[in-house]
């Protein structure tokens, strides 16, 4: 199994050249971002599924949530919980 570096204090976190952040939560042991293109990108720790790429794998690159994507919904706003994460989103 691959290590995933899972911190409890702030780190620096790492997104792919291009996106702008406007928006930023962080849950116990993930990170969620908006960008400015209103997409959300997610890393850490996804064992509850709260990173929302369709299954409980964890990354330590962060990766944008295809599924709000290919629904064609921009999202606004969001909130990581403890082990979840809460996004609102426009059609």
């Amino acid at each position: 199994a691959a290590f995933i570096s899972i911190q409890a204090f702030p780190a620096l976190l790492d997104l792919p050249q291009g996106p702008e952040v406007s928006t930023v939560s962080c849950g116990s042991r993930h990170t969620a971002v908006i960008t400015r293109s209103h997409c959300v990108m997610t890393v850490s720790a996804g064992k509850y599924g709260q990173l929302g790429h369709g299954d409980n794998t964890s990354s330590d690159q962060a990766r944008r949530v295809e599924h709000l994507v290919a629904k064609g919904l921009r999202a606004e706003e969001v909130v990581c919980g403890p082990w979840t994460t809460y996004v609102r989103v426009l059609e």
